[in-house]
């Protein structure tokens, strides 16, 4: 069974930053591609970067620069770190694992709020 458990989510000031954590288990994980997604209140769920198991990553154009998304392989895990925060950046973020076999899976989110 596929288990993704996200942490480090938090009230931060606008241009602080923060690391959320995600931890996987019950899968595969090298063969496992990982995101970030996240869902601001009352807006549809969206794409904040993804890694492949080769490292390669992709970003969305308004986080590209100021979050940077990366993995361990060995320990199951991937971090997006988020610099330069801003109020727009508020939102509920998820951690999601796509793999050939087994489709796509989410944590149940953390929530990230940047506020003054």
């Amino acid at each position: 069974q596929v288990q993704l458990v996200e942490s480090g989510g938090g009230l931060v000031q606008p241009g602080g930053s923060l690391r959320l954590s995600c931890a996987a288990s019950g899968v595969e994980f090298t063969n496992a591609r990982m995101g970030w997604y996240r869902q601001a209140p009352g807006k549809q769920r969206e794409l904040v970067a993804t890694i492949t198991s080769g490292g390669t990553t992709n970003y969305a154009d308004s986080m590209e620069g100021r979050f940077t998304i990366s993995r361990n392989n060995p320990r199951n895990m991937v971090w997006l770190q988020m610099n330069s925060l801003i109020p727009e950046d508020t939102a509920v973020y998820y951690c999601n694992l796509w793999h050939r076999s087994l489709g796509h899976h989410w944590g149940q989110g953390t929530l990230v709020t940047v506020s003054s």
